[in-house]
């Protein structure tokens, strides 16, 4: 094997897998067609969930300041995502080359082979192992690999040589975005809609400012290079009558509203993460966070299997858990598409949304639905609120230390936290403790409202879900303990 796993596409998505699998002690390589980062900045920002995410590997100093935000909206309506119990707001201003840029830094750190200018050609599953036909720079050459993950976006070569399905419906329409320098516009940040079309503005750091421009009727346009800004400037105009013709675009940009999904996240040893098992309207910027959770939930799975200390039906719970996550998303952004994009035929159901929204358990439920904090997986093993759900962010005092859960998560691996000193769920989990660190604490300023209160303890996998919870029979901890993390040593 010339590495355990090759993951295709250094987009967010796949340097994230490539960072899990790497901390778990898994060498990777990752493959890259691009010689280098194109500084496009599809994606915009962090919901909460990749917050938390990042927050769980020490990541978020990295990106420095951040503007947080509980502002945000549904298909142009707004929404107070603020009343979403959790430890982060939303980030609002991180670029994707700047989310790439750390990410890409903290793969070399952990030792990535990180191959730029690498293009993968075939795919092949041999079925004890898979074959991928490369032409780098210096000529064509084939890898051996145990596992091959695609995670080359939209139009995915792994997706299309392993002949995986991607139902779906085609895009109706093209719309342009650009990031644009020496205009003066007022922010429309949720979008504002006008008898020709759609448009939205928001100002980005150093005096850029973002476009997002549909005009109604435009039909999609199969394109060898990016449209020109004049293309955008023109369509400005005609939509909202202004002239923006004399900005310096720094990009451009066009998609479609095509939205598909792959069947299955797994075929034998090809796996599928981001945009190429999804892709759909970017409404709500949850594209790339939705790709960033995917391989979150599937790097210590993918790691586990091929450390060979869980059964390989392991990687059947990726699917399992992350195809549901992703219709759902394909469900909301369809919906929010006919509220953004449509005419004044909709209005009607815009006014009562609108209407709708002011009940605070609406605004909690869409937010919730767009942020990912809805959210909980089909872990078994009881009915206590927080099973499947992520671990919200505690503030843990032990005998002789202070700590938050978050950070207990750095290591990438599991943690059973004991916050009632119970000597009998400490020896249950002995045959555990080289893959689970068990860490005795209390929880500090539990609201006593919140799912957290009267638990006893929690088993915490490494994307930071609950797989177990007491108050419960001790009973079911070595089942659970065997199920996520392979059988006692």
């Amino acid at each position: 094997m010339d590495a355990a796993v090759i993951v295709v596409g250094a987009g967010p998505a796949g340097l994230v897998l490539a960072s899990e699998l790497q901390l778990a002690g898994v060498g990777v390589i990752v493959l890259e067609k691009l010689p280098e980062r194109t500084g496009e900045s599809r994606g915009l920002g962090f919901t909460a969930r990749t917050m938390e995410v990042f927050d769980q590997r020490g990541l978020l100093s990295r990106f420095g300041e951040v503007e947080t935000s509980n502002l945000g909206h549904f298909g142009g309506v707004p929404v107070d995502f603020g009343l979403l119990e959790g430890a982060h707001q939303a980030a609002k201003s991180v670029p994707q080359s700047q989310t790439e840029a750390v990410l890409e830094a903290w793969t070399g750190e952990l030792g990535t082979d990180l191959r730029r200018g690498h293009e993968v050609l075939a795919v092949t599953d041999t079925g004890d192992a898979v074959e991928v036909d490369v032409c780098g720079p210096e000529g064509a050459y084939t890898l051996r690999a145990a596992y091959i993950v695609g995670c080359d976006g939209g139009r995915s070569t792994v997706r299309k040589e392993a002949g995986f399905d991607f139902p779906g419906t085609a895009s109706t329409t093209e719309m342009f975005l650009a990031d644009v320098t020496g205009l003066d516009l007022a922010p429309r940040m949720i979008g504002e809609t006008f008898p020709g079309g759609m448009v939205m503005v928001g100002p980005l750091p150093g005096g850029v400012t973002r476009l997002i421009l549909c005009e109604r009727g435009a039909p999609p346009v199969q394109r060898d290079a990016p449209p020109s800004y004049d293309e955008v400037a023109s369509g400005w105009q005609r939509v909202t009558g202004e002239d923006i013709s004399h900005g310096e675009p720094v990009w451009v940009s066009s998609f479609g509203d095509a939205t598909r999904q792959v069947t299955e996240y797994r075929r034998g040893r090809v796996l599928l993460a981001g945009d190429a098992a999804h892709i759909h309207l970017p409404a709500g910027g949850q594209g790339m966070n939705t790709g960033i959770q995917d391989a979150m939930n599937l790097g210590w799975k993918l790691a586990a299997v091929v450390q060979g200390r869980v059964p390989e039906a392991l990687l059947d719970t990726y699917h399992g858990e992350r195809h549901p996550v992703g219709r759902r998303l394909l469900m909301n952004t369809r919906a929010q598409g006919l509220l953004l994009l449509s005419g004044a035929e909709v209005q009607p159901l815009r006014d009562v949304l609108s209407e709708l929204i002011e009940f605070p358990e609406v605004s909690r439920h869409l937010a919730a639905m767009v942020s990912g904090v809805e959210i909980r997986y089909d872990v078994g093993g009881g009915r206590h609120p927080l099973l499947g759900r992520r671990l919200p962010d505690l503030e843990l005092v032990g005998e002789d230390f202070k700590s938050r859960s978050a950070r207990l998560l750095r290591p990438g691996r599991g943690v059973l936290l004991d916050l009632e000193d119970s000597a009998v769920l400490r020896r249950r989990a002995v045959g555990w403790t080289d893959r689970v660190d068990v860490v005795t604490a209390a929880a500090h300023a539990v609201d006593p409202a919140s799912s957290l209160a009267g638990t006893a303890a929690v088993l915490v996998r490494p994307d930071g879900h609950v797989a177990w919870a007491a108050p419960g029979s001790h009973d079911d901890l070595p089942m659970s303990l065997t199920r996520w993390f392979g059988p006692s040593r």
